[in-house]
């Protein structure tokens, strides 16, 4: 305090020693102010004073530095500097009798650490972890507390003890609290001195929680896998959380498999595809683990990897002419049985044939050979067909080419006739007489003209053959036209003969009226007879 801030504050300090116990002879002392609250290294000035009546002697006992400021005849103000710790210093004053006034000096700092030690890497839903906060320094301890906080929610306030002080709550980790901010905080509560409250936090610290559940992943896979093909395997897990954070490997013969994965709300699908090798041929071993916050599900399956070629089916001629004998042969791997079509019965070999003499009626039959194997208790088979093709003439017969057609004029009719053969015969009918050319497989509406007897040929390189087709054509002779001209003439004649009369009758009626005006006229010009 300076000089002039001394004088001015030196009325004040008077008029408090009114207030103050009297010592011996009536006289006091005082010091200003009797507490204070600074912070560390601080400085502050401390104004001794006295009532007594005679010239008195005035001082400051302290172990802190200290230099005097200002003075007057009953006071003196002394400057405290760097000052450390707590400290009592004492007013005295010699006034023919000593007499001494104590000051209550607080030094206050703040936390030099405050640190919310490492949480779980991974906690799972359903069990407590513990929050640790450390905190090093700050001062006054009575007025410092520790706060443990999720987010801004306070979850403990407790005093810090020790140096340096821990403070710890358990916590029960939930699904809420995956990805939520711990942290810790100091508060310095001076306020009871006429300062503020002071607070210091530490570096947030994130959580993960998790759910695994105690249940084996699902394994999709068959059982048995013919080598050199391709299949899925799918690993499914539910009830997960966070289910995005879930890691799957899948692994065959102890080699990871490139997988992919899939997350929905609670739950994880890994997919690969596998392609079995012929080194791999046997039993192997597919395995799953889902990871998730450090744990392990696994589930295991064995595959069996086995090899199975479709038989071998031959024919001694894939086209042959009809009439000709055709070998049929099949053929497996060892260990297989086969059943070729035409036999009787399964051959207990892996090989097996027929013989037969081709007809028209095997053209296009398809010869069929199953084998069958056993692995790992399942039945396998395997077909393979091949197609005989014979070679015969053209032929027409009364199914597929009628030999007699009627129709009624007027109607929508296809004419069908079909001819057979192998290669496919050339078709032509014509109409005996003036080789009209009569229309096959057209849809049409019949008219007589189309009436009479065709002859259908066949034709191919194999040969040709001839059938006679009958088309008979109904329809009603129409008598209505002549019915309408009658009634139109008879009509028309009976108009004109009303015709005829109304104007004959007319020119009468005419006549006769002229004949009478005529004779009126002669009667007026007569004269008349004299007496």
């Amino acid at each position: 305090m300076a000089p002039g801030a001394a004088r001015l504050a030196l009325p004040a300090l008077l008029a408090l020693i009114g207030v103050l116990p009297p010592g011996l002879g009536g006289a006091q002392i005082s010091v200003h102010p009797p507490e204070a609250t600074i912070p560390r290294g601080g400085t502050i000035q401390v104004n001794c004073s006295t009532s007594c009546d005679q010239t008195p002697t005035l001082g400051l006992e302290t172990q802190l530095t200290k230099k005097e400021v200002a003075h007057g005849s009953h006071w003196k103000v002394f400057e405290l500097s760097d000052v450390q710790e707590d400290s009592h210093p004492i007013c005295f004053v010699n006034c023919g009798y000593q007499m001494m006034a104590r000051m209550s000096l607080t030094v206050y700092w703040f936390p030099e650490r405050v640190e919310l030690l490492p949480l779980p890497r991974w906690q799972p839903v359903g069990e407590n972890f513990t929050l640790r906060c450390q905190v090093a320094g700050g001062e006054p301890r009575r007025n410092l507390t520790v706060v443990l906080l999720r987010g801004e929610e306070e979850l403990s306030r407790q005093p810090a003890v020790g140096e340096p002080a821990e403070v710890t709550a358990p916590v029960l980790a939930g699904r809420e609290d995956h990805l939520a901010n711990f942290s810790c905080r100091t508060e310095l509560d001076l306020r009871p001195g006429g300062l503020g409250l002071f607070q210091n936090s530490s570096a947030p610290r994130q959580l993960q929680t998790f759910v695994l559940p105690e249940t084996q992943p699902h394994l999709a896979t068959p059982t048995i896998v013919e080598v050199g093909t391709q299949w899925t395997v799918n690993c499914t897990l539910d009830g997960l959380f966070p289910a995005a954070e879930a890691k799957v490997i899948l692994t065959l013969a102890e080699k990871k498999l490139d997988s992919t994965s899939q997350y929905s709300k609670d739950s994880v699908l890994a997919m690969a595809n596998v392609k079995a090798n012929s080194q791999k041929e046997g039993i192997q071993h597919l395995a799953c683990v889902v990871t998730l916050g450090g744990r392990d599900q696994k589930r295991e399956e064995n595959v069996v990897l086995y090899s199975f070629p479709a038989p071998n089916l031959t024919l001694s001629e894939p086209e042959v002419s009809e009439g000709t004998v055709v070998t049929v042969e099949c053929e497996a791997q060892a260990g297989t049985t086969v059943l070729l079509e035409g036999l009787s019965s399964e051959s207990p070999a892996h090989r097996a044939e027929i013989r037969l003499n081709a007809s028209a009626a095997d053209h296009g039959r398809s010869f069929s050979c199953s084998a069958t194997l056993i692995v790992a208790g399942q039945l396998l088979h395997k077909n393979q067909i091949r197609e005989l093709r014979v070679l015969y003439g053209p032929r027409l017969d009364e199914r597929d080419c009628p030999g007699n057609w009627t129709w009624e004029e007027g109607s929508q009719q296809t004419l069908q006739c079909q001819a057979w053969g192998n290669p496919v015969p050339e078709l032509k009918c014509h109409r005996k007489g003036d080789s009209a050319l009569l229309p096959i497989g057209d849809l049409r509406p019949v008219k007589r003209e189309v009436a009479g007897t065709y002859l259908c040929e066949a034709r191919s390189p194999r040969g040709v053959t001839r059938r006679e087709v009958v088309l008979n054509v109904t329809y009603h002779q129409n008598n209505m036209a002549i019915i309408i001209v009658v009634a139109v003439a008879v009509l028309l004649g009976t108009v004109s003969g009303a015709a005829y009369l109304y104007n004959r009758q007319r020119k009468i009626q005419k006549y006769k009226l002229q004949k009478a005006q005529e004779a009126a006229a002669m009667k007026l010009n007569t004269p008349a007879t004299p007496p």
